[in-house]
């Protein structure tokens, strides 16, 4: 759960009779916060659900819902990647004008305090504008974007989930643009995930391929970028470039101002060798589907 300090109490019962040792369990006073995202069986959005349909279950253990707001005001901060690499170099125009126009309608209609920040990867990640609100000065950062060869995809996810992870109280999100290739990073996908993972981020990878049939595709890319999404509760897209590619921005827009907060404070929750929680979130409610995150990094048994 990123760089938060715990304090946890761990207790150990031992058995009237033959001292046998019951299952640890792990009470933890930090609160873990799911973003949540509801649907109905045709994809549209379900904002007004009361709290008294969600159940929240922390590694098999069901857990009581501490904190639920319905259309959370909490602040964004967004980083949008995007890939300069040689393969997207022909369509890197068009990623950067649907870019700017969401950024325009992120700070138009949103909390005033949301921010944005900008990456590029190619063979290196750069960190082009850092969080603001300043949408000049991000429009400005993005006229020095050019392609070159290399794809550090998950360098790049690594390396600003770690920055966004310091922005307190703000939900984090992370935008991917890209072809859906990695070809030079120094870290593996289990790293970038548990990286996105830790910083709480909500990952939307954004692929606009280059090659359309499956031949010479990278097919292997899209999927990790799938399984990143449902593992952080968002979602992919696949848009064409031009109005399709707005529409996906759009969506993650509506998406982000449709969603629900939830809040816990763990409690009773047997401790395994994995440090990682697994989560399960589920609205009492037939035909309803809910995107979020599945699980987050906590305490293991001894």
């Amino acid at each position: 759960m990123g760089r938060i300090h715990t304090v946890c109490l761990t207790l150990l019962t031992l058995a009237a009779a033959g001292a046998q040792e019951r299952p640890v369990f792990k009470s933890d006073v930090r609160l873990v916060r799911l973003l949540a995202t509801v649907k109905d069986p045709s994809g549209n959005l379900v904002g007004s659900l009361d709290k008294s349909l969600f159940q929240i279950f922390d590694n098999g253990v069901e857990q009581q819902i501490s904190v639920f707001e319905r259309h959370t005001e909490q602040p964004l901060s967004v980083s949008i990647l995007i890939d300069n690499s040689g393969s997207t170099a022909k369509d890197l125009k068009y990623e950067i004008d649907s870019v700017q126009r969401f950024l325009k309608a992120l700070f138009r209609d949103g909390n005033p305090e949301d921010h944005a920040a900008i990456y590029t990867f190619n063979w290196q990640v750069v960190l082009v504008k850092n969080f603001t609100r300043n949408l000049d000065s991000l429009e400005r950062s993005l006229k020095s974007v050019k392609g070159e060869a290399g794809t550090a995809l998950y360098d790049a996810m690594y390396l600003a989930s770690g920055d966004i992870a310091e922005r307190a109280g703000a939900r984090h999100v992370l935008i991917i643009v890209t072809d859906g290739g990695d070809t030079t990073s120094s870290k593996n996908y289990h790293q970038a995930l548990e990286a996105a993972q830790r910083a709480d981020a909500v990952v939307y990878p954004i692929l606009v391929m280059p090659i359309t049939n499956d031949v010479g595709r990278n097919i292997g890319g899209e999927n990790a970028l799938t399984t990143i999404a449902a593992g952080t509760g968002g979602r992919v897209f696949a848009p064409t470039l031009g109005a399709k590619l707005d529409a996906a921005f759009q969506d993650i827009l509506t998406d982000l101002r449709t969603q629900y907060l939830i809040g816990y404070y763990p409690k009773n929750v047997p401790l395994s060798k994995n440090r990682f929680h697994q989560l399960r979130l589920i609205v009492n409610r037939p035909g309803l589907r809910v995107l979020t995150r599945s699980g987050y990094y906590g305490d293991s048994s001894p």
